[in-house]
């Protein structure tokens, strides 16, 4: 009877064991090593909003900008902003903003390089009431740095005629523009 119970207690044991190392082997940490790697949707989108209105102001109170838009989109892997048909007056502290339009926009994540896609319009008023109207089909904005440039055509209607040419770099802030390539003019006599 003695015996009779080791052999019961051996078995239950050598049972034990055998699930102990079965148990291990389904749970080590080289298992999970094996799993692939999680597929992320890059285009998953983790919130929007739906007629949006901004409004930023410089540190001293005066009006930086303020932007509507249609809809605006973040997404989530990339953290980069969609923005559809914006619509941006930038003021930068002066009574003569920058009015800024496309037909969509891509944000990237700390707002500092915006670039406008389809129909890009980008127009101004001076306190002389000289209006100056840029097209163009993309450009990229850097608000901060009030600069924008673009590799694609451009057209600047302004100053009594209209200028083309293929890639541009603008200053903002002094309303200069540097036209890269192919430049032609068209100009009134007066």
């Amino acid at each position: 009877m003695f015996s009779k119970k080791i052999r019961n207690a051996l078995l239950l044991t050598a049972i034990a064991a055998v699930l102990v190392a079965v148990g291990y082997w389904n749970i080590s940490p080289e298992s999970f090593l094996d799993e692939p790697a999680a597929q992320v949707d890059e285009s998953a989108i983790d919130y929007y909003a739906i007629n949006a209105h901004s409004v930023q102001f410089l540190p001293d109170g005066k009006l930086q900008y303020e932007m509507t838009a249609d809809k605006v989109e973040h997404l989530k892997a990339s953290e980069i902003t969609l923005v559809t048909t914006p619509d941006m007056h930038i003021f930068r502290g002066t009574a003569y903003p920058w009015h800024v339009q496309s037909v969509r926009a891509e944000v990237n994540p700390d707002g500092s390089e915006v670039e406008l896609i389809d129909n890009v319009r980008i127009a101004r008023t001076d306190e002389k009431q000289r209006d100056t109207l840029i097209t163009s089909s993309r450009m990229t904005v850097f608000p901060q740095k009030q600069y924008a440039q673009t590799d694609q055509a451009v057209r600047i209607d302004g100053a009594g005629g209209t200028t083309t040419g293929v890639g541009m770099k603008a200053y903002l802030e002094d309303g200069r523009m540097d036209l890269l390539s192919n430049v032609r003019g068209q100009y009134e006599a007066r």
